[in-house]
């Protein structure tokens, strides 16, 4: 009778609505529930990332002028993060009367830019349904597929609730994905609003973080695997974009190179590239020490070790700056077995990692190698290898504490679409494991659902 019920397709549309519908609502509490739970001042680098908002909010409205080393050492992030808290921190300096304007705005501040990029978090995430309605030719927006595997990277809700630059690259390539998409079901032919809406989008990305230039070399790789009639009109559309791109955001590159000396000035000294300039347990993580991964994949467990602190840095909080603090243990809830309860969410987290591997190596023959999962599985070579080329040449030797999955989410983001495109086709196709798989991924994402939260008392 079970085998019945199961088999059903009556009783799997119900299913697979029902935890549509409950994936929905558990995202819009979980992003409340931290609101209401964590403060973006116990975030990475936070001192030196309100410093910039101070430093913006002295001149604007009147000036926009950009912080230097001195004031604070993230001086080489571009501008976009930072204006909408400065903004706030201008309002509300006009709007109370005290004598410490940063220490009486500074909840607030933190509080209203979280709310601000959990709007765009849920922006990000329908521009991804859009991309995904028009790829797999759908009536509905809604794709268990899509949402299920997104929702289950516990990075996302850490990085949204930091102020940092990575969800607003999230959010402009999601549209730009869409626009290139739409594009390359017309031959890429194109208008000029295309143009200036692709450029604009380009210089935004530009404007939010370095790591986005990661994902424009995917941009420009997919113009070699395009087919010869669409080659031509995809190379105009792309050049002019990126030249576009170029004039509205290159001014910031400009001024670092100015004042620094270099286009990718960072704080601190580069090394000369040389796999020697980390150690072999950084590349190979198979010492004893590596089995910490899935019995407390906190710092300072497995130290420097790439691939196990990005493991666990994905699906949970190796550095402690979110679900618990290292920093403050008395300040949070059951900060002293969290690191048992996050090595059971790296067990379980092996099925939806080994399943997105799989999909990686599968998608060309699945879906027939069409250019957009051609940019998607770029864009996420480019990222992982950028990444580590970013720690070779800038190691942080013994800790690695520039290993952290934030830096790369939209890595993360583009193998999951591939990923739910995978289970798309099985779907499509109707394959028994189909239901079986969801299946699974709802118990590891109902498991996993603690690691979403922020372990911090409510802090108002």
């Amino acid at each position: 009778m079970v085998k019945n019920l199961l088999n059903s397709k009556h009783f799997q549309i119900i299913f697979l609505k029902f935890v549509n519908v409950s994936l929905c609502v558990s995202i819009l509490y979980i992003l409340f529930y931290n609101i209401l739970h964590y403060n973006p001042i116990e975030g990475y680098d936070a001192e030196a990332h309100y410093n910039y908002i101070y430093f913006l909010s002295m001149y604007l409205p009147e000036k926009f002028i950009l912080p230097s080393s001195e004031f604070t050492r993230e001086f080489f992030n571009p501008p976009i993060p930072y204006i909408f808290p400065a903004f706030f921190q201008v309002f509300c300096r006009n709007i109370i009367t005290s004598a410490d304007y940063i220490k009486d705005c500074q909840l607030n501040l933190g509080t209203w830019t979280q709310v601000f990029q959990s709007f765009i978090y849920l922006f990000t995430i329908y521009f991804y349904l859009l991309s995904f309605k028009l790829l797999k030719n759908k009536n509905s927006l809604l794709n268990l597929n899509l949402i299920l595997l997104i929702s289950m990277l516990s990075l996302n809700y850490r990085t949204i609730s930091m102020i940092r630059g990575e969800p607003y690259i999230l959010l402009f390539n999601s549209i730009l994905m869409y626009k290139f998409l739409k594009l390359s079901k017309n031959n890429f032919e194109f208008k000029i609003s295309d143009i200036l809406n692709s450029g604009i989008l380009i210089a935004l990305m530009a404007l939010s973080r370095q790591w986005a230039f990661l994902l424009f070399f995917a941009y420009l790789l997919i113009l070699f695997f395009i087919n010869k009639r669409s080659r031509i009109n995809y190379f105009k559309f792309i050049s002019q974009s990126f030249f576009i791109g170029f004039i509205f955001s290159s001014w910031f590159y400009f001024n670092l190179y100015f004042e620094y000396g270099s286009f990718t000035a960072f704080n601190k000294s580069p090394e000369s590239f040389s796999l020697i300039n980390q150690n072999l347990n950084f590349y190979f993580p198979f010492n004893s020490d590596a089995l910490f991964t899935f019995t407390k994949p906190i710092r300072p467990y497995f130290s420097n070790q790439f691939l196990p602190i990005l493991y666990s840095d994905t699906w949970g909080d190796y550095w402690g700056y979110f679900v618990f603090t290292s920093n403050d243990l008395v300040s949070g809830k059951n900060q002293m077995f969290i690191g048992d309860y996050l090595a059971r969410v790296n067990i379980f987290s092996l099925f939806p990692s080994l399943l997105i591997i799989f999909s990686l190596f599968k998608f060309n023959k699945l879906n027939g190698g069409d250019t957009f999962h051609k940019f998607l599985f770029f864009g996420v070579i480019f990222s992982f290898f950028g990444f580590l080329w970013f720690l070779i040449k800038y190691p942080e030797i013994p800790t690695g504490d520039t290993i952290k999955a934030t830096y790369i989410i939209q890595l993360f983001h583009l193998a999951v679409i591939i990923c739910a495109s995978y289970l798309e086709d099985l779907k499509e196709k109707g394959s028994k494991y189909y239901l079986l798989i969801v299946s699974i991924l709802v118990l590891v994402y109902t498991h996993n659902f603690s690691a979403y939260l922020s372990h911090f008392p409510l802090k108002f």
